[in-house]
Formats: structure tokens, sequence, C-alpha cells
């Protein structure tokens, strides 16, 4: 059971691939770069690699409009290049799951290009069509998450088509039974070729409301306009509909045809985000895991990250969280949450601690364990079409997706020998933290996250353990974690001033993998990982 449920307590590592190695210089990460460097993930100690889409597309959202999902963009590689690093990942322990985008393809799919020619026609009714209304609007009030109207007019069927996201970018219907077959009959094509798993983007957004409903209108936030009108919505039947748990049910059906395999979920930041998450997990048949960007648009605070705790507590009792702190769809956390905006060592070392501390499963993001800052970008270096419709009220993802520094004296970093610039500039900040010059310091943040991440791996507490809140004062904020007869108590001081531990809570204690606090204080942003002191005391894993 312990192996059949690897991905309890797992920490996946995820790779955004344009991004993450660049092989052959023309400028973008590709597969034979991710399989030159898998050593790097292999070290941190990591479970598996959560793989963002390398499926055939057009790119207008970057691999997310997927024109065929079962072929590799060339950009990427190829099959062959796929194979080879999955045959890697195994061969060094670590699982492989990639993204199953099925919400919606590409307008450059063969499925749209057969559905928007005929109403009539064996895929007519693959994707979400609808008549216009009478004086020619739209058929509903929905909005795209990329702003103005969810639906575009498409003038070969005189009819509408939904798209949640961008126009090029058109909604599957999964309420058509012949389009969810055809989805798990893409699922099955990467299951056969061995991968482990899927990522399930924008569960949310899987179905919708057949009698296509206007959604109510919400107060807008903070009395004003916001610039994403999203939000002046209660997307009541847009997304987030009963009907996707029959989505889920025949996916995880499927999985179970081949044992070890998992799904994680990504769940919309809307409320009840976690009230999802144990639905979309908490029985055998649905999700094994689940995360939500909801934490990531909140500050990190006292009160913030005590509602945090208390809703880990309660998913985890339901069913089972994944937590995310960074990703390529938010501003990194070194910075978003940086007093000030700006990250010292300490405070991304408290960040990181809490991530792989909570109960649940956990996403480390590529980079964030070289601490990287967001990287700040000019408007003429964004080419994400939602920075560029936005800027600069919205200065897009792109900021989180800059490449992966690698060797900080080349002229890229490391990360491509292109003569010309990548696709995204590397920030000057990010030279510095570069992986080489890392692992030459042994009190680098990389050193510092690999220790960490053994530490979890061998620390059954930390891993599985059950989870209680500590009862401490302002600015401390703590939890117990207790499994197989250890205990292990985690505080961090959430203040930029040294705060003393309560005496109870010193005494007879000692620091797991030398994560203590000698003096009872704890320093600025500081954190222990507090044992009994009669208890056996687990050293970290070498930092080398």
């Amino acid at each position: 059971m312990q192996q059949a449920e690897w991905w309890r307590g797992a920490v996946l590592y995820q790779v955004y691939p344009r991004s993450f190695a660049d092989s052959d210089g023309d400028g973008i990460g590709d597969l034979p770069g991710l399989l030159g460097r898998l050593d790097h993930i292999a070290r941190l100690g990591v479970d598996g690699i959560w793989l963002c889409p390398v499926y055939a597309s057009p790119q207008r959202d970057f691999g997310y409009d997927v024109a065929d999902h079962c072929a590799i963009d060339p950009a990427f590689g190829s099959l062959a290049d796929f194979d080879r690093v999955l045959q890697a990942a195994h061969a060094r322990g670590l699982k492989l799951l990639v993204d199953l985008v099925g919400g919606h393809t590409s307008d450059q799919h063969p499925w749209f290009a057969a559905s928007r020619r005929s109403r009539s026609g064996p895929m007519a009714d693959w994707y979400v069509w609808a008549d216009p209304a009478p004086d020619g609007m739209p058929p509903n009030n929905w909005l795209s998450v990329f702003g103005g109207s969810a639906w575009s007019w498409e003038p070969r069927r005189r009819q509408y088509f939904l798209h949640h996201f961008l126009p090029s970018q058109p909604t599957l219907n999964l309420q058509t039974p012949q389009a969810m077959e055809a989805l798990l009959d893409i699922a099955r094509f990467w299951l056969d070729r061995g991968v482990d798993g899927f990522r399930l983007d924008a569960v949310d957004f899987l179905t919708h409301d057949l009698a296509l409903r206007s959604n109510p209108a919400a107060p807008a936030p903070g009395g004003q306009v916001p610039a994403k009108l999203f939000a002046l919505q209660r997307h009541d039947h847009d997304m987030i509909q009963p009907a996707s748990l029959g989505v889920l049910r025949r996916i995880r059906a499927l999985l179970d045809e081949y044992p070890g395999t998992v799904a994680l979920g990504e769940v919309s930041s809307q409320d009840g985000a976690f009230d999802r998450i144990a639905a979309y997990t908490g029985a055998p048949d649905l999700l094994h895991m689940a995360y939500t960007l909801r934490p990531l648009r909140h500050g990190f605070d006292r009160p913030t990250l005590e509602a945090l705790l208390r809703d880990a507590i309660a998913a985890t009792a339901r069913g089972w969280p994944c937590w995310s702190f960074s990703n390529h769809d938010v501003e990194r956390a070194a910075t978003r949450w940086a007093p000030g905006g700006r990250a010292d060592g300490r405070f991304t070392r408290l960040l990181l601690a809490l991530l792989l501390t909570l109960p649940g499963s956990a996403c480390l993001y590529q980079g964030e364990e070289l601490g990287l800052p967001e990287a700040q970008l000019q408007e003429d270096e964004i080419r994400d079409p939602f920075g560029i419709a936005y800027w600069p009220e919205f200065k897009g993802r792109d900021g989180s997706r800059t490449p992966m520094p690698w060797t900080g004296g080349e002229r890229f970093a490391g990360f491509t020998e292109a003569w010309s610039c990548p696709w995204l500039p590397v920030p000057a900040a990010h030279r510095a933290l570069a992986v080489d010059a890392q692992e030459r310091d042994p009190h680098s943040l990389l050193r510092f996250t690999r220790a960490l991440l053994w530490l979890r791996r061998d620390e059954p507490a930390l891993r599985r353990g059950e989870t209680s809140p500590l009862d401490l004062p302002a600015p401390l904020l703590g939890f117990r974690r207790e499994a197989a007869g250890r205990r292990v108590d985690l505080v961090f001081n959430l203040s930029g001033e040294p705060a003393a531990l309560p005496p109870g809570l010193v005494g007879g204690r000692c620091g797991l993998g030398g994560f203590g606090a000698p003096d009872g204080v704890l320093p600025a942003h500081g954190f222990a990982l507090l044992v009994p002191a009669t208890a056996p005391v687990r050293d970290l894993a070498p930092a080398k």
C-alpha cells in the first residue's frame, strides 16, 4: 500500500519546458535539454516531475492550446525524445506526470475544424455551440478569464462557440459521450507509453450549465471596477458544475487500470476552493490529490496563514491537498509574499520550510529551490497574451516564466547557447542565484532545499503525519505532525524581529535535522522543527 500510494506526501517538481533548458540553441527549452538536467531534479530529493505541455500547438497560450494531444511540438523535440526523458526519469526513481488539457483545445485542432464546419457532422457537438440572442448578441453574459465575452462568433455554423480563456481555445463539450471517449483515448495513449499520471488543467471548467443560464452579478471588489471583469460575476453556471464529478470519475476509472498512476487536479481560486479539493479527492473513485491557487491570491500574514492551516487540516481529513506557492501562472512567492516585495534568504527559507511541512503533498516550481524572485520585464519583452492585453494593470505571467539560470557566468546563464536572445530574457538578478554558484556555497538556498527535501523523505511525521495546530502567541505560527510514533512540532516566526518561544515548547526539545532554537529564540523569519530530546534525531542527508 505504501508504494501504491506513493503520491501521499510526495513532492513534485514542476518543469515549464520552454524555460528549463535549451539544447539546440533556438532560445526555447526542449526535451533534450530537460534530459540533460534530470540529475539536478533527482538530487533535490523530490518524488517526481510534473511536466507542462509539450504537445503540438500554435503556442498562442504556450502549449495550453493543444492542436494534437498525441504529438510532440517540434520546438520541444519528438516522441522519441519524450520516451528518453521518461525512461531516464524512471531510472533515477522519479515519477513523471504530464498535463492533460481536457477542457479545451486549440482552434487549430482537427476536432474543431470538423466541428465548426457543420451542425450535422460527427463532431458537431464536441464543442459548446449556441445560437445568438435575437439581437445577435452572445447567448448569455459569461465572461472569459482573459477578458471580454466568453463567446466568439463562427460564421460557418452561424453560431457562437464558448471559450473560457483565449478565443483560440474553444471549450470541449465533455458532456458529449464521444468527446469524453476521445479524451480518455488520449490519456490511454500516454499511460501506455508509461507516464505515471496526469495534472488535470482547470478542473472547475470541465463542464457547464447545459441551459446556458447567465451568471448573476457580484459586487465590485473594493467598490471599484476591476481590470479583470471576470470578478464582477458569481460564476454559478459557467464553471464548478456537479457534472464535472462524472468526468473525474471516468478519468479515475481509467487510471485504476494502470496501478500506481495518479491524477493531480488544478482547482480555481473561486470561493470554496478547499471544499472543492475535499469534494474532488474525498472518494476512491475521484482524483488522488488537488491544489488551488487561492492561497496565492492572499497576503503572507498570520490571520491568512492560520486560515490556510485550518483549511489544510480540514482538507487532509476529507481528501488530499497538494500545495503550490509558485507556478507558471502566478508571481513567484519570493517576491509576492516578501516584506516590501524584496525577499532575503531567511524569508525564502521560511517559505520553503512551510511549503514542505504542511500536511498533504507539494509542488516545487522550477527555480523555487534557488529562491528566484519575480522577473521585472519591460512591456516589449512580454510574450504572454494575458499580460499584453492588460499591461500595466496586470503584467502577465512571464515574470515567473523566465529561463532557469544554470551557470551565472555564461551569456544566457547556461539556459541556451543561442546567438540571439531566448524567448524571454534572463534577468541580471537571477545570475547570482544560478545553480553553479549555489552548488559551490554550502549555505545556499539550493543546499538548504535539498537537505529539507531529504529530511521530509526520511521523516514519516513530515511526509504523512496527522496535523494539529499549536496554540502560540503572535507572531508565531505552529503545528504538530505525528506519525509512526514520531512527533515533530513546527514553529514559524512570521515577524521581521526575533521572537521567543514559549518555555513549554523549548524544554526537553531539540532541533530535527539541526533546525532548532538552542537559545529559545527564533530569529526574524526563522523557524524550528522540534522533537523530544529523547527521540532519535535524524541527520540531514548530505547536501552535496
